[in-house]
């Protein structure tokens, strides 16, 4: 059974992302939602099936604002980073089987504001088994829970910092470009690796933003897509995966393959493309090392050479594959992901701050809690 071109990505909605604010994460996830309703050209009440990001909203807080009057499905996907991703695989197949038109997909976070790093850990599904086997060894936070992934790496196979920096740098300047970046002050390979040491190997611009803001995206039934307010973006493959040992990183035995190693071969296997047919992708980067491992897993690159692949402007606007082209979690906002899937649609309409010249495929991952993955392969209607 294939989830192929069942539907599409009709709406897109933001905030505008900021690093303090006395909103809560609800306030900013509806506004989000009515920016994407909008942009689809829908109203509210036309809504008949809701994923609303896991913290800050449940589906009655949306049925109470929007006054929808037939809600037909609900849920959440529990996978920190790769939720926003994994959930447009949930919306397809509600659509496929016939209970939904039109999924609202949203987020709203005070990740800056409200609760912080350390509070996001002990949400995680995996806290006990982080408790047991990670926490005794002081690592309580995610950058140096990933850092043991990035130093195996450059153990293994002579991975640098400074080509994890060639990531941070191409990302904020794709950020100086976007109006509705956080950081747009363009910085250079010197300034990456002059800038301290949070946890070795990963250095402070390795590392993504605490941001407030919310974004949303609506999927839409294919036969429904068709008479939209905006060109709809299709929806080709997509995919979920989860790692070995998924509850603890130093448990499993290879540290440096991610969950998205299993799915990436599922969705561009249902999409029905090869990897020199992506014009642009969109990768979850919460650290700089997250997008080189993904770039191998999904086979981009083999195993150990991702540290080769994205030297020498690789992954900007007119490299071998642009990606992250409107800033991502290092330089626009961290969103958990949602901002990534708002950027690819926007590429593929024409519509983006940093366009790419004639995008018709792209892509976008998700990256979530002890190395969740998630993938979804679109191209322009």
């Amino acid at each position: 059974m294939s989830l192929r071109e069942t539907g599409a990505i009709t709406g897109v909605g933001e905030t505008k992302y900021m690093r303090g604010t006395d909103r809560t994460p609800l306030s900013l996830q509806l506004e989000a939602s009515l920016n994407a309703i909008r942009d689809a050209g829908l109203k509210p009440t036309d809504i008949d099936g809701l994923i609303p990001y896991g913290h800050g909203a449940v589906a009655e807080d949306f049925i109470t604002n929007f006054g929808i009057a037939d809600l037909r499905f609900s849920a959440t996907t529990p996978m920190g980073g790769a939720s926003a991703v994994a959930s447009i695989q949930c919306a397809l197949a509600v659509i496929d089987a016939g209970i939904c038109k039109h999924v609202l997909i949203s987020l709203g976070r005070t990740g800056y504001s409200g609760g912080r790093i350390g509070t996001r850990v002990q949400q995680m599904p995996q806290f006990r088994t982080i408790g047991e086997f990670e926490m005794p060894s002081g690592a309580i936070a995610p950058s140096q829970l990933y850092a043991v992934m990035a130093r195996r790496h450059m153990e293994q196979y002579g991975t640098k910092s400074s080509q994890l920096a060639e990531i941070a740098v191409t990302t904020r300047y794709h950020a100086s470009l976007n109006p509705n970046a956080t950081m747009k002050n363009p910085i250079t390979i010197e300034d990456h690796q002059a800038s301290r040491m949070i946890s070795d190997p990963l250095r402070l611009l390795d590392c993504s933003l605490e941001s407030d803001g919310g974004c949303a995206i609506v999927v839409s039934a294919a036969d429904r897509a068709k008479d939209m307010a905006k060109m709809p973006v299709i929806v080709m493959g997509v995919a979920e995966g989860h790692p070995d040992s998924p509850s603890a990183i130093t448990q499993r035995p290879d540290l440096t393959t991610l969950g998205l190693a299993k799915a990436a071969p599922k969705a561009f296997a249902m999409a029905g493309v090869t990897h020199s047919e992506i014009d642009v992708a969109e990768i979850y980067d919460c650290f700089t090392y997250i997008v080189m491992c993904q770039l191998e897993d999904m086979g981009f690159c083999k195993k150990g050479e991702g540290g080769s692949f994205i030297e020498n402007g690789a992954l900007g606007l007119n490299g071998r594959l642009p990606v992250n082209t409107h800033g991502g979690l290092l330089s626009q906002a961290h969103m958990a992901g949602m901002n990534h899937i708002v950027e690819l649609a926007r590429q593929l309409r024409g519509e983006a701050a940093a366009q790419v010249p004639n995008a018709q495929i792209g892509l976008v991952t998700g990256y979530g809690d002890m190395g969740d993955g998630s993938i979804a392969i679109m191209r322009r209607a």
